[in-house]
């Protein structure tokens, strides 16, 4: 997908808040170029398959790394195409002088989206992934403390090889035991993308590292386990679906690794957005 491509048409948020549910799905630090390149060779049969044209839009991140993305998305400032705007937001706080807020902006008074939808009478849930979303500490309870219900345990984090998995076997006993009438705003953050992710990589070892091969490796993970969280958020209704990447990661580009810095393997990342249709 190229800069010139039209961005994603945008659903009236206005009438999909209160209507259907809402998932945003945060693939921490995947990467842009290996997201489209796993897209293009057919390795992520089961995100594509959701994505308008299947491909997924280029985008600008909200931040270069997670706590300052998250912050930002939660505040309604998601990933923005890569293309000179204005770009129009699906969500967006109340502030005068906003040029991205839009007839089918979502608008709200609170300071988050997250209350917003709660005051809406949703049932707002955290599965967190990465160490920003721990509860181990006061930080590691920031964002999390955004939701009414919020879940981490080590299965989930960075070190486990199979967090995504864990992640959704959590969503689908959170789902169970929500009454059927109260929508939900379902957030998870998926840590399997992130260092440590030479493990899902069969033959890399330790000593070996991570390398875009192994972030590819892991996406093909997340693939491989993402249609069972599709099916759970789209069993109770209609749901509108975000998945997009917080930010990227760099792996020695022009000498640097890691995020948190402004690098264009950092900045530019995946994202799309599409409704999942309940089972008929």
């Amino acid at each position: 997908m190229t800069t010139s491509e039209p961005e994603l048409s945008q659903p009236d948020m206005k009438t999909v808040v209160g209507r259907d549910d809402l998932l945003l799905l945060t693939l921490d630090t995947l990467r842009y170029d290996v997201a489209v390149e796993s897209a293009a060779a057919g390795r992520l049969p089961n995100l594509t398959a959701h994505l308008p044209g299947n491909v997924w839009q280029k985008c600008h991140a909200p931040g270069n790394f997670t706590y300052a993305a998250h912050h930002a998305i939660f505040a309604g400032f998601l990933p923005t195409p890569a293309m000179p705007g204005p770009h129009p937001r699906l969500f967006a706080a109340r502030f005068a002088g906003s040029e991205t807020t839009a007839e089918r902006t979502f608008v709200f008074d609170e300071p988050d989206l997250v209350s917003a939808l709660a005051a809406r009478g949703y049932h707002t849930a955290c599965v967190g992934g990465v160490g920003f979303f721990n509860k181990r500490g006061a930080l590691g309870n920031v964002l999390p403390g955004l939701f009414a219900e919020s879940h981490w345990e080590s299965e989930f984090s960075v070190a486990s090889p199979t967090s995504f998995e864990a992640q959704v076997a959590c969503t689908e006993r959170l789902v169970a035991a929500l009454p059927a009438e109260r929508p939900l705003f379902l957030f998870v953050n998926v840590s399997a993308l992130h260092q440590p992710n030479w493990f899902h990589l069969p033959g890399a070892t330790r000593d070996t590292g991570d390398n875009m091969s192994t972030h590819a490796a892991a996406l093909e993970y997340v693939d491989r386990h993402v249609g069972r969280l599709f099916d759970v958020m789209r069993s109770r209704r209609r749901c509108f679906a975000i998945v997009c990447s917080d930010h990227g990661t760099a792996y020695g580009d022009d000498g640097y690794t890691g995020h948190r810095l402004g690098h264009e393997s950092v900045w530019t990342v995946p994202y799309g957005h599409f409704f999942l249709e309940p089972p008929t």
